[in-house]
């Protein structure tokens, strides 16, 4: 009798081992080492919006990820670049990929979620699903973030909209054996010990620098930080 194989279950991707390589390739000295392209491309927040429209680049956690990532591999050629867009949703950042790609990324970052909300689950997922799907078809390793708060949106709600939306990209991380970075639960554990993610905001729906280093703490243990 023909036994069929059975699909792999769904699973995110190991902190530990999943960019082993790139890590590997930090450690790496001159004249050996090569760039290490890190390519952010989402909405407002990796773009460094605060508050009053401000971009404070420097103290956002693409550049906070470079930081903490030179602080460990001083030897590492990074480049960060910022694909990220103020006010743009999955659908059109989807739209534009091809210009993602041509970056050439070893790492992509895909932080939609929180522009998501205005055009729901089904349209959010379907986009992610593409940007997905072209980024592993050129061999890409992908860390997927699910989003930071919107102070308008009540984090304690067991149903609020962006609770959905995180839960619909944990999902996805583990279908497609991706990486995850949950900026959700990291600031949903703030509220619960704090009672306020306040001091982490510089604005409604804008993390401060300390909200920031929430996110990089997602972000940062795919790379033995």
């Amino acid at each position: 009798m023909l036994l069929l194989a059975r699909p792999l279950p769904a699973q995110i991707a190991s902190s530990e081992t999943y960019l082993s390589e790139i890590v590997e390739q930090l450690n790496i000295q001159w004249p050996k080492n090569r760039t290490i392209n890190l390519v952010f491309h989402g909405h407002s927040v990796p773009g460094g919006y605060w508050n009053d429209h401000r971009v404070e680049t420097l103290y956002s956690y693409p550049y906070l990820v470079l930081k903490a990532l030179k602080e460990k591999y001083p030897y590492a050629l990074i480049n960060i670049i910022v694909t990220a867009k103020g006010g743009e949703n999955s659908v059109d950042g989807q739209k534009r990929f091809s210009e993602v790609l041509a970056y050439k990324p070893d790492v992509l970052f895909i932080d939609y979620a929180l522009n998501d909300v205005g055009i729901g689950l089904d349209k959010s997922k379907a986009a992610w699903e593409k940007m997905i799907k072209q980024a592993q078809a050129a061999g890409i390793k992908i860390i997927l973030l699910t989003p930071s708060p919107d102070q308008r949106i009540n984090l304690a709600d067991s149903n609020n909209v962006l609770r959905q939306h995180a839960s619909q990209i944990r999902n996805l991380a583990g279908a497609y054996h991706t990486g995850l970075a949950d900026s959700y639960s990291s600031f949903e554990q703030v509220l619960q010990k704090e009672g306020s993610i306040k001091p982490y905001m510089s604005w409604v729906n804008h993390p401060n620098e300390k909200g920031h280093m929430l996110i990089v703490e997602g972000v940062a243990k795919y790379f033995g930080l």
